[in-house]
């Protein structure tokens, strides 16, 4: 029986549209901003009809061939790891530049100086450290 665009819609049917959204999403039909965008108003839709539009510029798929699954969004994984990428990026260039003036001002006054650089690094890197560890130990979950 076809359902008529002013019907209300269910949690299932919700699903299955933002699984519909996914699949889309990973065969590159859609850019991470226009699935987050979409995504968001699958789960505001009251009708089919409001569903109906969110999937009509797609090739069509079989909405009731397919079941909800919960899929993990790659795209969101990447940006985490981007992140503490970046972080340890900034870290090592941090601590570069004060190595630099370290061994500059040792050089120049010809004497030994403590390595203070240590006391930025060590804070910092541990910091990021547990951070990186924390974050893996929540992916596997």
């Amino acid at each position: 029986m076809a359902s008529s665009p002013e019907m209300r819609a269910s949690d299932a049917d919700r699903d299955r549209v933002a699984a519909v959204l996914r699949e889309h999403y990973a065969e590159g039909r859609l850019n991470v901003e226009e699935f987050d965008e979409r995504l968001d108003q699958v789960y505001r839709s009251k009708t089919h009809g409001e569903l109906g539009v969110l999937t009509r510029d797609l090739p069509h798929v079989d909405l009731r061939a397919y079941t909800a699954r919960a899929t993990a969004v790659p795209e969101k994984k990447s940006e985490k790891d981007g992140g503490l990428k970046g972080a340890w990026a900034i870290w090592a260039m941090a601590s570069g530049i004060n190595w630099v003036i370290w061994l500059a001002v040792s050089l120049g006054t010809w004497e030994e100086i403590f390595p203070w650089p240590l006391l930025v690094m060590g804070p910092w890197g541990v910091a990021l450290l547990v951070s990186s560890i924390a974050g893996r130990g929540r992916d596997d979950k």
